[in-house]
Order: C-alpha cells, then sequence, then structure tokens
C-alpha cells in the first residue's frame, strides 16, 4: 500500500509540472504579389474596359521604383489596346503598361485601375491579361490573369431609305425622288431606280439618267453620310386627252454596305388626270 501511495504521488507531481503545448496554428499565406480583374472579357473594336491590378511586397526588403506592370501572354499588349488612362502615374513601356508608384516597403500593398481601349485595328482572338509587380532591385514573377477575347469588328450597314412625290404644273407633273441613310454607317454607291407610267411624255431630269428612250430613269448618289438626305427629279408630261391614274415608282437598287431595312427601299405616287388638262397629285 505505502508503495502504491508513493507512485500515485509522484504521478501527480510529473503532470502538474509538465508544460501544455498547444496545437501548432497554420499561419495565414501571403497575398499573390500581383493579380487583376477586368471590367470585361468580351472585346470589340474601340472597346473601352478597365482593369484593376492589386499588388503585394512580399519580400523583407523595400522594393525600391515599384511598378506595376500589364502584359498579353505570347503577344505584344499594345497590339491590341492602347492606354487610356490610369489612377496612378501610367505610361506606355516596350509593348506593355506600367504603373509606377515609387518605392514599395516590405509588406505593403498597392492598387491601380487602368483604363484602356482596343485599338481599331487589333490583333483578334483569344489571349491571356498577365500581371507582375517590378523594382529596380528585384521583380516578382509574372502570373497569368482572365482570358480575354477580341472579336471582329461587327459587320457596318445603311439604312438607305426611299420616297416619291409629285408637283404638278399645268400639264407636267415633276417627281422628286429623295434618298435618306438612317445609318449607322455611311452609304456609297447607291443607286434608285425610278419610272413614270405610260400615256406621259418625258421632259427632262435633274441628277437622274435616262435609260435609253425608256420610260427607266437611274437616280445615283455616289455617297451619304449616315442621317443625310438627297434628292432627285425628273418631269414628264401629261399626253393630251388623257384619262386615268398613272403611278410612278423609285426603288433602291444597289448601296453599300448592307442595307438591312427592305421595307423603306421603294416609294410610290399616284397621280390623275382628266382629258389631260385637269391633273393631281
Amino acid at each position: 500500500m505505502r508503495a502504491t501511495n508513493l507512485f500515485r504521488a509522484a504521478l501527480v507531481t510529473i503532470v502538474a509540472g509538465a508544460t501544455l503545448i498547444a496545437p501548432a496554428t497554420a499561419m495565414a499565406e501571403d497575398p499573390p504579389t500581383s493579380t487583376v480583374t477586368a471590367s470585361q472579357t468580351q472585346l470589340q473594336p474601340g472597346t473601352v474596359f478597365t482593369v484593376h491590378q492589386t499588388l503585394f511586397n512580399k519580400a523583407d526588403f523595400t522594393l525600391e521604383g515599384a511598378k506595376g506592370a500589364l502584359y498579353s501572354k505570347d503577344s505584344i499588349l499594345l497590339d491590341r489596346v492602347t492606354l487610356v488612362s490610369c489612377t496612378g502615374n501610367c505610361y506606355e513601356y516596350d509593348g506593355h503598361v506600367r504603373a509606377s508608384f515609387g518605392d514599395l516597403p516590405a509588406g505593403a500593398s498597392r492598387e491601380v485601375t487602368y483604363t484602356l481601349k482596343v485599338i481599331d485595328n487589333p490583333v483578334v482572338g483569344p489571349w491571356i491579361l498577365r500581371t507582375q509587380l517590378v523594382g529596380d532591385n528585384y521583380s516578382f514573377d509574372i502570373t497569368s490573369g482572365p482570358d480575354m477575347v477580341i472579336g471582329s469588328a461587327p459587320a457596318q450597314a445603311a439604312d438607305v431609305a426611299v420616297g416619291l412625290t409629285g408637283s404638278v404644273s399645268g400639264s407636267r407633273i415633276t417627281y422628286t425622288v429623295s434618298v435618306k441613310n438612317n445609318g449607322p454607317a455611311d452609304a456609297t454607291g447607291i443607286n434608285v431606280a425610278a419610272a413614270y407610267p405610260s400615256g406621259l411624255t418625258y421632259v427632262g431630269t435633274n441628277g437622274c439618267t435616262r435609260v435609253g428612250t425608256t420610260r427607266n430613269l437611274n437616280c445615283a448618289v455616289a455617297s451619304l453620310a449616315s442621317g443625310a438626305t438627297t434628292t432627285k427629279t425628273f418631269t414628264a408630261s401629261v399626253g393630251l386627252l388623257a384619262t386615268g391614274s398613272f403611278v410612278a415608282t423609285a426603288q433602291r437598287t444597289a448601296s453599300s454596305p448592307n442595307d438591312p431595312a427592305a421595307a423603306n427601299d421603294k416609294a410610290s405616287r399616284t397621280c390623275s388626270a382628266l382629258l389631260g388638262l385637269m391633273v393631281r397629285c
């Protein structure tokens, strides 16, 4: 019994004097030295977008002349975009973009927002935006950001609308062909084919060309800016004793680029006559 009691006392003494060791806790990892996000990744020529860059100096020394850099993987960034502005001192350098903010102490971070614009004739297709923290005394590894895509410019279109009116002077009817470009693109190579009805005799034209001795005319417009309108005229005379209705027509037959709205490509005008004297449109 005495031996048992001595053993228990010794055990209590050992436990009481022991130092308890808490389980080790995982140390927080440093953030990446450079990360980027883009406001949009599907781009077209002319698209303006922003890129947000976060930079962190994980070294145990000050990074002198610290700069954030943006690249395009396996290609030249400035073959795709141009720099518009940024929140710091930014500039284009050797085919890529940089933002300079002076020395960056150990453990310090900076954030930069760049505004970029896709150039008019960029290298199209998929590409990867890359980022780096650069210093005069040390530079960290380049890391990859989001996958980007630049598509081809959407096909341009120019909606050319045709109108036709008629005005009477005695027995003559002067038809006015109006041509309006509703856009959005400028239009070139426009032609409107017009025709006056049988029972009328050709008199003349201002801006159109008669096709031989027929009742058909071509009214050509070399170019027309988006939103602009131009007019052409031709005149025909009502024959003696002519009576009834006479319908003239005008229709777009050519223009460039593509015309997306066919419904307004043609127009007509009806005039009437009684015995060649009472002519109305």
